[in-house]
């Protein structure tokens, strides 16, 4: 129909396949409970908590079906991996209250736990053996590359459709792009788009395992084959600029020089004299000491994915919460998110763990507001605490918000200002992409 057409015209044309005939827009597709249905299918995984450690047990004889070298597995097209899934909040109206918040329009967090779990779907998909229910790869998020909106406000009764397929392949790593629209008047118009990097591993999720290659098509499939390369050098490039391991450049130890001289305190007794020490805050400006909010989660067995671990859609729901609260109390209006950038993974979350979410704001420009999200976990027994990720928001704010300051000299304050310079970077990146 003339309707279907519309839509697709919407997407880009490798993502242009058709739907099931005879069905109107988005009846017939697939909802995120049959995603998740279809996740643990795909695994073996149990839905009764007892039951999972046996699931994983038996998970172990899929040993046999990984595959030696990556040569030995047929290579896959980019269409081989596209989904479409409706979140019919429009047609099924006892869906909403789960994705309602204050404002009336829909939580950006549970959008976060559905593009994970559409994402490794979408992985599975690309890397299914024909003969085999059972997956023997375990298939998790590394890396959300960026998510960037388009629009500030999803609705809460309206449709929405994720689109998504492999974009790029490495030996045991894919890149995902997916997209979000929403219905409106009859046609899906955009919302955001979303690039995440998953990695799969053997079926104890201990090693890296191969995945089918990805044969790119047609000059445009190339050229997205082409980006997500650049993506990866791009993202090796930022990890080893990082101000953990290079120092600053002239132009960032200008900055902090600046605000250096900016907070001094120059009402001392006595001529000429200025104390290091004795900072003042600048006009309109919050120390950024001043514009932090901490949270603890204790990560019950509801929350776990596939594999007993905790779910990493519940750990971004959590960090982008705290996030919006932190941007919220900072700016004394509602933020808005604009984008989701560089989420590293580093370490699985167990269930049981308690996880401590500390989110700052880091840097502030006009309207904007830069948050970074520190989540680790503690573990009673050991008392010791791991970094599992950290996450960057940007927000923009509906009024202009105060300017923050690290206080830059010695000791934490340094590490602020390292903060404070990291903040700009992922701004600055943020703002060209947009």
């Amino acid at each position: 129909s003339g309707y279907r057409l519309c839509i697709m015209r919407t997407l880009p044309s490798v993502l242009a396949r058709t739907l099931t005939s005879g069905t109107s827009g988005s009846a017939g597709l697939p909802d995120m409970f049959e995603v998740r249905s279809k996740l643990r299918d795909i695994v073996g995984a149990s839905t009764n908590w007892r039951d999972h450690v046996q699931a994983m047990q038996e998970r172990k004889a899929l040993h046999t079906l990984l595959a030696k070298r990556q040569e030995d597995l047929p290579p896959r097209r980019m269409k081989d991996s596209y989904l479409e899934v409706i979140l019919p909040l429009g047609s099924q109206p006892e869906i909403r209250e789960k994705y309602l918040n204050v404002h009336n329009s829909v939580r950006f967090g549970r959008i976060l736990e559905d593009l994970d779990s559409l994402g490794v779907l979408i992985c599975y998909t690309h890397t299914k053996q024909e003969m085999q229910p059972r997956s023997p790869l375990s298939i998790v998020t590394a890396l959300v590359d960026k998510i960037n909106l388009c629009q500030k406000i999803i609705h809460p009764d309206c449709d929405i459709k994720f689109t998504g397929n492999v974009s790029w392949v490495g030996k045991t790593s894919m890149e995902v792009k997916m997209h979000m629209l929403q219905l409106h008047d009859g046609d899906y118009s955009p919302v955001l788009d979303a690039t995440f990097v998953m990695v799969a591993r053997d079926p104890e999720n201990k090693r890296p395992a191969f995945v089918n290659p990805l044969i790119p098509e047609s000059p445009e499939e190339e050229e997205i084959f082409k980006q997500g390369e650049l993506n990866k050098l791009k993202r090796i490039d930022f990890s080893t600029a990082s101000l953990l391991k290079m120092a600053p450049t002239a132009e960032e130890r200008n900055i902090v020089h600046d605000i250096f001289l900016n907070t001094l305190d120059t009402r001392q007794e006595g001529e000429g004299t200025v104390s290091f020490q004795s900072r003042k805050l600048p006009p309109n400006s919050v120390w950024m000491e001043d514009a932090k909010l901490k949270g603890l989660q204790i990560c019950h067995p509801e929350e776990r994915n596939i594999f007993n671990r905790i779910f990493g859609g519940f750990l971004m729901r959590k960090a982008f919460e705290l996030g919006w609260a932190t941007a919220c109390s900072y700016g004394g209006s509602r933020p808005f998110i604009i984008s989701v950038d560089d989420i590293m993974f580093q370490k699985p979350v167990e269930v049981g763990s308690l996880l401590l979410l500390s989110g700052q704001v880091c840097y502030t420009e006009k309207n904007y507001i830069q948050i970074r999200v520190h989540s680790e976990v503690y573990n009673a027994n050991t008392r010791e605490h791991h970094t599992t990720n950290i996450f960057h928001f940007t927000f923009i704010s509906e009024n202009e918000v105060p300017q923050v300051v690290p206080k830059t000299y010695g000791g934490k304050y340094l590490f602020k200002s390292m903060l404070y310079l990291d903040g700009k970077r992922h701004f600055t990146a943020v703002m060209k992409e947009i």
